[in-house]
């Protein structure tokens, strides 16, 4: 196998990366937007699932910047399989979030607080911070089609990480 890319293999490798970059974007983005437009209000487990795909975010528009300027087809390939660990690292998150919403088993003692469930009145700051927890981990805060966010969390960060194996194996 050549070290450099073939123009065919070049426009795989830039089209999976881009599709892996707007994936996780779109999936992140949707998730924000239910907590800043919908007023769904996440909870520690929610927020620690969003981690992968901000760091995965610029690794998958790294891997499309070495295909389009060219670099071996294996710089292109590593960068995708990191973006492949930590979308499976997201899917595990997701299983584990799941699992404690179902009542499978427990989840962590810091699952019901939040910042975000705390005033933005100065004067009742203070007593709030007695007073006003995020939601639990416990309960999912909405359910479409049986599926929890964490549960659609595990099928995006699944179908990524498909996106991504797909590339890697891609011949020339």
């Amino acid at each position: 196998m050549s070290a450099t890319q073939s123009p065919d293999l070049r426009h795989s490798l830039m089209g999976h990366s881009l599709a892996l970059a707007i994936g996780m974007a779109a999936t992140v983005g949707t998730a924000l937007g239910f907590q800043h437009l919908g007023g769904y209000i996440p909870c520690a487990l929610c927020l620690l699932q969003r981690e992968p795909y901000y760091w995965a975010i610029p690794v998958a528009l790294g891997a499309l910047a070495t295909a389009v300027f060219r670099l071996p087809a294996n710089v292109t390939r590593g960068l995708l399989g990191i973006v492949v660990i930590m979308m499976l690292v997201g899917a595990g998150m997701g299983i584990y979030h799941s699992g404690v919403e179902w009542g499978f088993w427990a989840g962590p003692a810091t699952c019901s607080t939040t910042a975000n469930g705390l005033t933005t009145n100065a004067g009742n700051l203070l007593s709030d911070l007695n007073s006003v927890h995020g939601p639990s981990c416990t309960e999912a805060a909405l359910r479409v089609l049986g599926l929890s966010f964490a549960g659609w969390n595990v099928i995006a960060s699944i179908a990524l990480a498909a996106i991504g194996i797909r590339a890697i194996v891609k011949k020339a």
